[in-house]
């Protein structure tokens, strides 16, 4: 059944909303994907602060008018899946990503950070980039790497005299 033009017109205002709030944008093409694989593929975006849908590209060519992401308009073609990612712009990345790997007729097509398009390789440095937490814990692990280090060096110091 077809969408009438007023359903056509919130999916537009939705995804308009959505885009403008997204910190990044990544779409896949799903052909050849069963619907098991793809409800999993929602679930997962939405542990991760992802907004996944599956919409006309028409609409969501309309959708990109005015935000970051219009420079996606010319990849839009066929059956497409789009993420974005709301809280670490790498995280719809990563998990698209990961999804490519495990199957293969899911291809990325392209992906949008800061109104550039982004090519395959910046898309898995993109997938590549931690999160806040992961960060802090880097940070704090090096912190405690020196903090022994250095009391190691004191104790020898010590030892020595």
């Amino acid at each position: 059944m077809g969408l009438n033009l007023q359903k056509k017109k919130t999916i537009v205002a939705n995804m308009h909303k959505t885009a403008n709030l997204a910190l990044s944008a990544i779409i896949a093409d799903s052909r050849g994907i069963i619907a098991n694989k793809i409800n999993y593929l929602r679930k997962k975006s939405r542990k991760n602060g992802i907004i996944f849908n599956v919409v006309r590209n028409n609409l969501l060519k309309l959708a990109f008018k005015g935000t970051q992401f219009e420079c996606l308009k010319k990849k839009l073609s066929g059956p497409i899946l789009i993420a974005f990612s709301m809280e670490h712009p790498g995280s719809a990345a990563r998990i698209f990503k990961k999804f490519s790997m495990e199957n293969k007729n899911f291809q990325i097509i392209g992906a949008a950070l800061k109104s550039k398009s982004l090519s395959s390789s910046k898309i898995d440095q993109l997938a590549a980039m931690p999160t806040y937490k992961e960060s802090i814990i880097y940070i704090i692990k090096i912190m405690q790497e020196i903090t022994l280090g250095k009391l190691l060096r004191t104790l020898i110091a010590i030892k020595d005299k």
